[in-house]
């Protein structure tokens, strides 16, 4: 096994919160490499890193949709991403052990998006803000989304927090006071962001426990965008190879393709039986 496939195995065999965080890792590695880059042709850094930080001017949004995800995959420094990545390890770990990767997914990402939409109304709301416009970095929103959302689920699920035994919802209704408290002291778009993650956190698992998935439409999404921009990938791929074997029965075969597809598209993945599944994992491999 190469050294390529190597990584492409252990990057497969992580769990969802594990790849995250190796995202996160890459991406707070690669903008410092960068900045040296920068600093050694005396080019200022600050134009480019802006178009991946959320502004909470909405103008600036308009023209800079992405930056709603994108500026959860920036931080500061070491510390800031460290503690966020320690939080998200241990509330990720206790997510999975109870859902699919999915919920991981819908939540963390719903998290970001409501944290940064929470920071951008809020600067167009309090007085406090006029004319004030720092940009916001980090996964905080994300990552306060998946630990109340594991708390509000399991409220009574004990953990060893440093000496004693804790109730996963005492833990989650200081970090959520705290934040609320420290609004004043600094940095106060960005803990209004953290409450808007886990706002989305809680409502999201009081939701899921009456059997009702917020997230749905919000997976139905990803999965059409990612999925199918994939296979078809693929398989565009494997049609430049041969196009004489269409002759044998590939249009076929591309035809079933097309029609699985289009069900993700309109349903999500999850509403493909296991043999359409299958079909497409096989598929993947040719």
């Amino acid at each position: 096994m190469s050294f390529l496939d190597n990584l492409k195995y252990r990057f497969a065999t992580f769990s969802i919160a594990e790849k995250i965080i190796l995202v996160n890792m890459i991406f707070f590695v690669i903008p410092m490499i960068l900045n040296v880059l920068f600093f050694l042709f005396n080019i200022s850094s600050s134009p480019y890193i802006n178009w991946f930080q959320l502004s909470p001017n909405i103008d600036t949004l308009i023209t800079r949709p992405w930056t709603l995800i994108t500026y959860s995959f920036i931080h500061s420094d070491f510390f800031h991403l460290i503690w966020n990545m320690v939080l998200l390890f241990y509330a990720g770990r206790l997510l999975s052990n109870l859902f699919p990767d999915r919920i991981f997914i819908n939540n963390y990402f719903l998290g970001v998006i409501s944290g940064g939409l929470i920071f951008i109304g809020s600067y167009a709301l309090f007085p406090v803000f006029a004319g004030n416009y720092p940009s916001m970095i980090g996964a905080s929103a994300g990552v306060m989304a998946v630990f109340i959302f594991i708390c509000t689920y399991t409220p009574d699920q004990e953990i060893r927090f440093f000496f004693v035994n804790l109730k996963l919802k005492y833990l989650g209704l200081a970090f959520f006071f705290l934040d609320i408290i420290q609004i004043p002291n600094g940095n106060a778009g960005g803990h209004l962001a953290h409450i808007g993650g886990a706002v989305l956190g809680f409502f999201y698992a009081r939701q899921l426990s009456v059997g009702r998935d917020i997230g749905s439409g919000f997976q139905k999404i990803w999965q059409s965008i990612f999925i199918k921009k994939y296979f078809k990938m693929v398989y565009r791929g494997s049609q430049k190879k041969s196009t004489d074997s269409k002759i044998n029965g590939e249009s076929d075969h591309q035809n079933k393709i097309d029609i699985i597809l289009d069900k993700i598209s309109k349903s999500g993945y999850d509403s493909l039986s296991k043999a359409e599944k299958d079909y497409l994992f096989r598929a993947g491999k040719e």
